[in-house]
């Protein structure tokens, strides 16, 4: 699986969305650290009422990604269970 994640990450690029497997936008992709995406400032409070992420950035595994299709990175879990995984930093 860890070789899967090695080739999702060479398709995803900065500023592309990251969408829950339901749809729900989760983030904006600041670009890729290791085996984890990072996702932009600005968005750390998307779609989340009531967020306190503002000010710093966070991290998705890439192991949560299911694929990438178009300007899209697709995770396999909805965006409330992945807003839940991110790594803080």
């Amino acid at each position: 699986m860890a070789e899967d994640s090695r080739d999702w990450s060479s398709n995803i690029r900065e500023h592309m969305e990251v969408i829950g497997a339901d749809g729900t936008h989760v983030g904006t992709v600041d670009h890729m650290d290791g085996d984890r995406i990072k996702l932009t400032k600005r968005d750390n409070d998307a779609g989340h009422e009531g967020g306190t992420h503002s000010g710093h950035h966070h991290y998705l595994s890439s192991g949560l990604i299911a694929e990438v299709e178009g300007d899209k990175v697709r995770l396999s879990a909805n965006g409330d269970v992945a807003w839940g995984m991110l790594e803080e930093e």
